[in-house]
């Protein structure tokens, strides 16, 4: 992976191998983008993928002209997966910035201050919370009732999961006091320690048996269950049933049980 992000440095690029550039990013990028989130088979870390993001928009930045149509920059999630009827999303769903250096932290400032319409050195109150990665869920629920589960995909459709949605016991089936129609968005995830009990359970079922394939890290295993075509399988996997406990105040559904939680935050 080295050789795809030491490169020439953007400030040195001609017009011509930054066109050049901006192509081979967009192959690379699609292949990665595909791996990820159709074959739930990641080829790249993430570290490596954000780098190549990073030199496509630093590119794009310094010779605006040169942006592709299908730009990277700005793409969400892949084609979605076969075996799954799609979702057409009311509002798009996107995926969250990141920064990665101070600079970059303070740039996000500065461009909040912009859009504010504030002065460097007027107040200004940031909330930060940990970021949780498994799958992005949209729950639909009408009077009350849950309708629809559906993934990011990318971005303005997604795939049909309501069925595997159902058997996740953190998502509650029917919410009281919700309007007639509520979206929700979040993610299914997998903790630490419900992740070390799993690779328990492969490892004692690899001991009575032939061979089982390695367990993927905690974030793929939570995206990749919910999107399997069985609902049966992932019901399989460990997620032991109690009640939700509904946390609209905090802006969170979490449950101390569980293989499979739901963290989730009411979208207007």
């Amino acid at each position: 992976m080295a050789q795809h992000v030491a490169e020439k440095p953007v400030e040195a690029l001609t017009e011509t191998e930054a066109r050049d550039e901006l192509a081979r990013l967009a192959d690379l990028l699609a292949q990665a983008n595909t791996a990820y989130h159709t074959e739930d088979a990641p080829e790249i870390s993430d570290a490596d993928y954000d780098a190549l993001k990073r030199r496509n928009l630093e590119i794009e930045e310094r010779f605006p002209e040169l942006k592709r149509e299908d730009s990277p920059s700005e793409q969400v999630g892949a084609p979605l997966a076969e075996g799954f009827s799609k979702v057409r999303h009311a509002v798009s769903m996107l995926s969250l910035g990141n920064a990665f250096e101070p600079e970059e932290v303070d740039e996000f400032d500065a461009r909040i201050r912009r859009y504010l319409g504030l002065s460097d050195g007027a107040g200004l109150a940031y909330t930060a919370e940990p970021k949780i990665d498994g799958l992005s869920l949209s729950l639909r629920y009408e009077n009350g009732e849950l309708v629809q589960a559906a993934t990011r995909g990318d971005g303005s459709v997604g795939e049909n999961v309501t069925a595997n949605a159902r058997t996740i016991a953190d998502i509650p089936q029917s919410l009281e006091g919700a309007p007639d129609v509520l979206e929700v968005r979040g993610e299914v995830y997998m903790s630490h320690g419900d992740f070390a009990a799993l690779n328990e359970r492969q490892e004692l079922a690899a001991a009575s048996s032939s061979p089982t394939p390695a367990t993927p890290p905690p974030a793929r295993c939570a995206s990749s269950t919910p999107r399997s075509p069985a609902p049966a399988r992932c019901a399989s996997s460990p997620m032991p049933g109690a009640s939700s406990r509904h946390r609209w105040a905090r802006r969170r559904w979490a449950r101390s049980n569980g293989c499979m939680r739901w963290a989730s935050r009411p979208t207007r």
